[in-house]
């Protein structure tokens, strides 16, 4: 099964977009992304409707983080990207008629309803001011060559 991996990339992009300070146009960020354009504009047009990101057209123009980053957290941006599935386990039948796997599947369910409550608490917790932090000190425990490398990588 593929995992979905929205939430870590529309963090990613908006750290780099943090971290260049100035507008960045879809094309400079889906080359950073390792993306097609159009994926970024879709993923930020749904973050400029929750309102964490801008977009200026035209010559100097380009995408911007509209907020300030201890403003916005890991469970603000899974929001605004839809709520994707946090768990990638599921149940084998969901009207099982079997006894023993209706017994398994309540099991499952009460236990990924749990995790997915702590999961979500955890996502309210972490600002993207946390991540950067995260971020620059990563970077400070680097060699400037291999930091400046791993900005972009």
């Amino acid at each position: 099964m593929k995992r979905d991996s929205r939430l870590s990339g529309v963090l990613h992009v908006l750290l780099h977009m943090a971290e260049q300070g100035t507008p960045m146009t879809s094309d400079q960020l889906a080359k950073a992304m390792q993306t097609h354009p159009v994926v970024i504009r879709r993923i930020l047009g749904g973050l400029r409707d929750a309102g964490f990101v801008h977009s200026e057209k035209g010559h100097g123009g380009g995408w911007t983080i509209a907020r300030d980053l201890a403003e916005i957290t890991m469970r603000d941006v899974y929001d605004a990207i839809g709520r994707p599935s946090l768990m990638a386990m599921g149940n084998r039948t969901e009207a099982p008629g079997c006894l023993v796997e209706q017994a398994v599947n309540a099991a499952l369910d009460s236990s990924f309803q749990e995790a997915e409550v702590l999961l979500l608490a955890r996502f309210g917790e972490v600002t993207l001011a946390a991540l950067a932090a995260d971020f620059h000190a990563r970077m400070a425990a680097r060699s400037p060559t291999t930091a400046q490398e791993h900005i972009h990588g």
